[in-house]
């Protein structure tokens, strides 16, 4: 069992900066890609970054390709999402997720389901 921890999250300003940290437990951590997702009230949970096991290959969304950047470091068996020029609509509750090696399946899938363990999540809300 793989247990997940966001911290990081808060209020910050349009334009502001925050870093997002999801610590695991477990020796395997360097075998999972990780994901970044977010739910804004009345949305759907979307992917917004993901990174796969060795730090070879990222993805971003389209809404935050540019501004936010993913990485980690599985010394410490941890995740980051560092948020740059924070905007309104990025107000949402964020996750991390681990998705365990699939044989013949790509390391990246944008699916909740197809991850096998969660965070408990953090608020970020960003104020105009």
């Amino acid at each position: 069992q793989v247990q997940l921890v966001e911290s990081g999250g808060g209020l910050v300003q349009a334009g502001g900066s925050l870093r997002l940290s999801c610590a695991a437990s477990g020796s395997a951590f360097s075998s999972y890609a990780m994901g970044w997702f977010r739910q804004a009230p009345g949305k759907e949970r979307q992917l917004v970054a993901a990174i796969s096991w060795a730090y070879i290959s990222t993805y971003y969304s389209d809404s935050v390709k540019g501004r936010f950047t993913v990485s980690r470091d599985n010394a410490k068996n941890t995740v980051y999402l560092q948020m740059n020029s924070l905007k309104p609509e990025d107000t949402a509750v964020y996750y991390c997720a681990a998705r365990t090696p699939k044989y013949g399946s790509s390391w990246l899938s944008s699916l909740g389901f197809e991850y096998d363990y969660w965070g408990q999540g953090t608020q970020v809300t960003v104020s105009s």
